[in-house]
């Protein structure tokens, strides 16, 4: 009796070790820490969609708290009452509001917006719920009655489109932009050739803007030789020059010198002719009568 008494107390001690295990595992896989103490506060909501037990209850973006149970208001009918489990550490300022969002995934959490005030809230006070318009209400409430009230003028602009393209009068215009294409790449190609026949062409332009260069720079040297050239002396050189000849002129035109004389006297220049004329005759003479004037006397 001993023994069979004996296995069935362990047999109950191991059922009850078992249920303990399942129940601090069910509250672990939940995100409950039972031996965490924490502060419960409640706040009320018309609709819950997507927030589920263990959802996180978050301020400024830091998790404090959890959801701890979600249970129907059977006594407020139409809304939903939400336990949440906050560390112990935080305080709840009066005029708190917790607020329930649903991200595009569809998945809720609480966020709590503390309100700047010195009193606060006792432990299992009800906390103001609010659950503010998601991004899906807006795009309800806002684009779709707008996208509906476009789809009429959409309609229409299709039905034009489908008149346009169907018009016969598209299609040749169509047929004329591939004639221009077809053009444009026949110019494009006749461009190619030309340029590519204008590579010798160019490399004669070369040639000749080396040539300019080398006459530019003769010319730099020859402006920089008459930069340097003493421009002063030189035309006073020509001065004295132009003046001595002019001198020179004027004494040849004046009968007051020599040369002026022999230039200017017609007298001089008829005597001087006949005396050139007399010589000429008596050389004439002494050559043909040479007797007349050389006498030779042999001793």
């Amino acid at each position: 009796m001993n023994k069979k008494f004996s296995k069935e107390i362990l047999i109950g001690i191991s059922v009850l070790i078992a249920l303990v295990a399942l129940f601090f595992g069910i509250n672990y896989l939940k995100g409950i820490n039972i031996f965490k103490a924490a502060n419960y506060y409640y706040a009320s909501y018309t609709n819950v969609a997507g927030l589920t037990i263990s959802s996180p209850v978050t301020v400024n973006g830091f998790k404090v708290g959890l959801v701890r149970e979600i249970q129907y208001e059977y006594d407020n009918p139409g809304h939903i009452i939400v336990e949440l489990s906050l560390d112990k550490q935080l305080h709840i300022p009066y005029g708190t509001k917790a607020l329930l969002k649903t991200d595009v995934l569809g998945t809720a959490t609480i966020e709590l917006e503390m309100n700047d005030t010195t009193a606060f809230h006792e432990i299992g006070d009800k906390i103001i719920g609010i659950t503010p318009a998601g991004l899906m209400d807006n795009l309800s409430k806002d684009v779709l009655p707008s996208v509906a009230g476009m789809m009429p003028k959409i309609d229409s602009l299709l039905t034009t489109v489908n008149k346009l393209i169907s018009d016969p009068a598209v299609a040749n215009s169509i047929r004329r932009l591939d004639n221009i294409t077809a053009n444009l790449e026949a110019s494009s190609a006749q461009l190619s050739k030309m340029m590519s026949t204008m590579s010798p062409t160019m490399e004669n332009v070369n040639g000749i803007s080396e040539n300019l260069k080398g006459i530019t720079a003769n010319l730099n040297e020859i402006t920089t030789e008459l930069n340097n050239t003493p421009i002063d002396s030189t035309m006073n050189n020509i001065y004295y020059i132009t003046e001595n000849a002019k001198e020179m002129t004027n004494r040849l035109n004046s009968k007051d010198s020599s040369l002026g004389l022999m230039l200017n006297d017609t007298q001089l220049y008829n005597n001087l002719n006949n005396a050139v004329g007399s010589l000429d005759s008596l050389l004439i003479d002494v050559k043909k009568n040479p007797k007349r004037y050389i006498s030779i006397k042999l001793l």
